[in-house]
């Protein structure tokens, strides 16, 4: 689930990716560390870490991702290797590539993506209401059409933290009742008049569209999966870096990190003593972009940095305790 990167379908990368200084002050030195690029998207990172000498796997399960990957394998044959499968399952994909030093994470969906109407990320270019990363599965037209009033409030809010997801959902449903609701501008279009705009506010629907892109791709749980993929995958020293773009996968990422640091409560399933050593440190930081990086891509704004160092204590259990994922009334749905 790449971040706002932009992209062209050449596989060129005309802009540059979000942080990319601070990912590459994270890693460094990067010449010569085996990096997963489990987001890889139209490659932006992974370009950049390749030209600074790195050993890369870049790991996407979106299809259309596939012609920015040849055209890095023709440039850096090498180097590169692009494994098609969820960053969730990182571990188990970079298993035959031997010791990893350090795992990247953007967290989000790419400018690529949002700039394709049939991808129907975006309420401001009109296309059918899809939204899905892997182009399989339940779509946000399915959820928006089929979730009965609550549920679709309950999504909205936890996922989005919208607040008058109420009023939203009540309006969604009496208008599929009319006509089924197919198209990113119709959808726009019913939260807009159920909840109205404020001229200098942001687009109303922003938090809807964002919630169904959420549930559609299940990012939370794909997020906490990833987290825990690179703590069994990384050995002592590797490095985890993980950019997000949402509040909600920000706290998750920064508990997860805390919770293993000297003195934080740890799993009753691990063997005596082993449960209260940190499994990272020092961790790092967190850090946003700059003025002038918010000037020139302004998708950026919302974007926070956090990293790791992986220290030699045994992986923890898989576990969402403590990590602030949103309740689960919503998580059957998609």
């Amino acid at each position: 689930m790449p971040g706002p990167t932009g992209g062209t379908q050449s596989g060129s990368m005309p802009h540059v990716p979000v942080l990319l200084d601070e990912v590459l002050e994270a890693l460094h030195p990067v010449q010569g560390k085996r990096v997963v690029d489990g987001t890889f998207g139209a490659g932006g990172y992974s370009r950049a870490l390749l030209a600074a000498g790195a050993e890369l796997i870049g790991i996407d399960r979106d299809p259309s991702v596939l012609a920015f990957a040849e055209g890095l394998s023709a440039e850096y044959p090498d180097h590169f290797t692009f494994i098609s499968g969820t960053f969730s399952e990182l571990d188990t994909l970079a298993a035959d590539a031997g010791p990893i030093d350090a795992v990247v994470l953007d967290i989000g969906v790419s400018s690529m993506q949002l700039d394709e109407a049939g991808r129907g990320f975006s309420f401001m270019r009109d296309g059918p209401l899809d939204m899905r990363m892997s182009q399989s599965g339940v779509s946000a037209a399915d959820l928006v059409n089929t979730l009965d009033e609550t549920d679709l409030a309950n999504l909205l809010f936890g996922l989005g933290e919208e607040r008058k997801s109420r009023r939203i959902a009540k309006a969604v449903v009496a208008s599929r009742s009319e006509r089924s609701i197919e198209t990113t501008a119709q959808l726009a279009a019913i939260i807009e008049s159920a909840i109205g705009r404020r001229p200098g506010d942001m687009h109303p629907a922003t938090r809807s569209f964002q919630a169904l892109r959420i549930a559609v791709n299940r990012e939370f749980d794909q997020l906490v999966q990833a987290l825990f993929a690179a703590e069994r995958l990384l050995g002592e020293g590797g490095v985890l870096v993980v950019v997000t773009f949402h509040s909600l996968e920000d706290r998750i990422v920064k508990r997860f990190f805390a919770q293993n640091e000297p003195g934080a409560k740890g799993s009753r399933h691990l063997p005596r003593g082993e449960e209260s050593r940190a499994r990272w440190s020092p961790v790092a930081k967190a850090r946003k972009p700059g003025r002038v990086e918010i000037e020139r891509n302004p998708r950026s704004r919302s974007a926070v940095i956090r990293s790791a160092v992986r220290t030699g204590a045994a992986a923890r259990p898989f576990s969402t305790k403590g990590l602030g994922v949103p309740g689960t009334n919503w998580r059957d749905v998609a």
